[in-house]
């Protein structure tokens, strides 16, 4: 399998978690909220009751777990393919929200709203034939290293930046630095 089509296959497999863990855990968390009367009011007691019966339902921890699942797939796609790719690609999960909506809340949807879904659900099928990379790799080992470029790695300064300090002649006789300054005084 080339490169491209091993970085094509795995980002579409983490999209896919994404598609599927995000919209579940919207309606788990959807359901379970709907099952806890609302608050009352902003009394102290109101709120620990609310918060109480939300954190001991559990249909609510799977929702929250469901979505885990979904934030820890994002992050790991974003660790290698773009964000201009995975967004638009995810947006798929609107769809299945849509859906999952209708079948399993028993929300009414207009056919605008319907159309607007297929609509974006066909802008998912244009960004998928697109490569999921387009900006070159950050991992220290796609770079090439000094001996490569013919660079020099200067010292890391005291801000922790290991860019080097460019200065010309002008710049340096035109603001002395502490050393200059000490030797001044002396002579």
């Amino acid at each position: 399998m080339k490169s491209s089509e091993g970085l094509h296959f795995k980002t579409s497999v983490m999209i896919l978690l994404m598609v599927i863990f995000g919209p579940s855990g919207d309606i788990l968390l959807g359901k379970g909220m709907k099952r806890i009367a609302p608050m009352a009011s902003w009394a102290p007691a109101d709120v620990f009751h609310f918060f109480f019966a939300a954190f001991t339902s559990p249909m609510v921890w799977l929702g929250i777990g469901s979505l885990l699942t979904f934030f820890i797939a994002y992050m790991v796609v974003l660790s290698w393919a773009d964000y201009s790719y995975v967004q638009p690609a995810s947006a798929l999960s609107y769809g299945l929200i849509a859906v999952l909506a209708y079948t399993v809340l028993h929300e009414v949807i207009s056919p605008t709203h319907w159309a607007g879904v297929v609509l974006i659900c066909f802008g998912v099928l244009v960004v998928g034939r697109t490569s999921p990379r387009t900006t070159p790799s950050a991992a220290p080992s796609a770079t090439p290293g000094p001996a490569a470029s013919g660079a020099t790695n200067p010292a890391p300064r005291a801000g922790g930046s290991a860019l080097p300090r460019v200065t010309s002649s002008a710049t340096a006789s035109a603001t002395p630095n502490a050393t200059t300054r000490a030797t001044e005084r002396v002579s």
